[in-house]
């Protein structure tokens, strides 16, 4: 069995889950791919088929829509001879082939189901794949790089590698504060000349609303 055993496996999986419990990221990834890539030819397979069948179904239901409608032309053809026992043989066939028509377009609508589904499964695998393939070389090359520091590290400060790791979390955060003084910086910097003629036209546009706003209350007050 391979990584995924079921199309519902690939589309609902966590890439990212499988490779953060993986040892080996780079040959679970190969997996995956090789998985994905074996299970899209299958799907696709299917679909082809299912496309086949479809093909046939429609000229199924020509054939029998041609008949059904040659056997009511056949009964109106006997009415019109006076032979309405022949009429009515020719539109008990013509009944039959209505049922088996009916019965053909069931069977045509759960083939088209069948086929948006399988059309659908296509799409996400697709997709799935090409996300895949996109992190390999990615992962690839973390991978290496994290197993030649690791071997470094081991070979210079031995028992010291792991409380290495450990700080690299304060190291990050030294950099948070870093750049967030540098953030302050820039906030605190003075304005630039556009800037204040910008606050003084917003300044004196709100005087302006402010000085309408009482003019306007006053000549209200007056009237009443």
């Amino acid at each position: 069995m391979g990584v995924f055993s079921r199309i519902s496996d690939i589309v609902n999986s966590n890439i990212n889950a499988i490779l953060d419990r993986a040892q080996d990221p780079e040959k679970i990834i190969r997996l995956i791919i090789q998985e994905m890539e074996d299970t899209l030819v299958e799907v696709r397979s299917s679909t082809v088929k299912t496309i086949a069948e479809k093909k046939e179904m429609e000229r199924k239901i020509q054939t029998v829509l041609r008949d059904r409608d040659e056997w009511q032309g056949k009964a109106e053809l006997a009415l019109t001879k006076n032979r309405e026992d022949l009429a009515k043989g020719a539109l008990q066939i013509k009944s039959r082939l209505q049922k088996e028509l009916e019965a053909l377009n069931l069977q045509m609508r759960q083939i088209e189901e069948g086929l948006a589904k399988q059309t659908e499964d296509v799409r996400t695998l697709q997709a799935k794949l090409a996300d895949a393939k996109a992190r390999e070389a990615t992962m690839a090359a973390r991978h290496q790089t994290a197993s030649n520091r690791l071997k470094i590290r081991g070979s210079l400060y031995d028992s010291r590698v792991t409380d290495a790791f450990n700080r690299f979390d304060q190291v990050e955060r030294s950099l948070d504060e870093l750049e967030g003084r540098v953030d302050l910086y820039d906030m605190a910097k003075p304005n630039s000349l556009a800037e204040e003629i910008a606050e003084l036209e917003a300044e004196h546009q709100v005087d302006g609303e402010l000085a309408a706003l009482k003019a306007k209350l006053a000549a209200k007050a007056e009237t009443n």
